[in-house]
């Protein structure tokens, strides 16, 4: 059996990353993963996730496949619709409170918990920069998010997110305000985009 056409063929067909679950089904055994990234012909990059040696690792789809309740926020998702001027340090997301958080993710991610009924408010996949597909909060959520948490992400980054939304011909004014509503974060969104628009 040719192990390396079985992981090429896997890495094309899953965002780049080889995972333990996909290998098993195409006949790759446990053992055989351990003993052939032990020989530098895979590369393990997570606990179940490796990728072919020559590769680049896909963080963002990477971080993604390590939970099913995990949404990228704030800066992250700024950084992915294109409204942030720099690739954050570190990545966030969001998750519902009382979900068990990867400690992989924990270890590389800034996680923030929200109430399970906003959870899903929101939501939209979005193309990472390498084409995968990774769950994100759209333009007008992720605004209010960086409202909630502008003591948290620093004036510099809240004001230079609210300025680059004002100007995005995608923007939603009424998306904006119906989640500022839920979200509890309306008269401090009108106080900056009186000043903004």
């Amino acid at each position: 059996m040719n192990y390396i056409d079985i992981f090429t063929y896997i890495a094309r067909t899953h965002g780049g990353i080889i995972e333990t679950s996909v290998a098993v089904e195409q006949g790759v055994s446990k053992a055989m993963l351990s003993k052939l990234c032990k020989q530098g012909k895979i590369q393990r990059i997570a606990r179940g996730q490796y990728i072919l040696p020559d590769d680049v690792q896909d963080e963002l789809y990477s971080i993604s496949l390590r939970g099913d309740a995990l949404i990228f926020s704030h800066e992250t998702a700024l950084f992915l619709h294109g409204i942030s001027d720099r690739t954050p340090f570190e990545h966030t997301l969001t998750v519902p409170s009382g979900h068990a958080v990867p400690l992989s993710v924990q270890a590389e991610c800034k996680v923030y918990f929200i109430k399970p009924e906003l959870f899903e408010l929101g939501r939209t996949t979005v193309k990472t920069p390498f084409g995968n597909d990774v769950p994100c909060y759209d333009l007008e959520r992720t605004v209010c998010d960086v409202i909630r948490s502008r003591n948290k992400l620093g004036t510099e980054t809240f004001l230079s997110a609210l300025r680059m939304y004002a100007r995005n011909p995608k923007k939603n004014l009424n998306r904006l305000s119906t989640y500022a509503k839920q979200l509890r974060v309306a008269g401090v969104l009108r106080q900056y985009l009186e000043v903004l628009l």
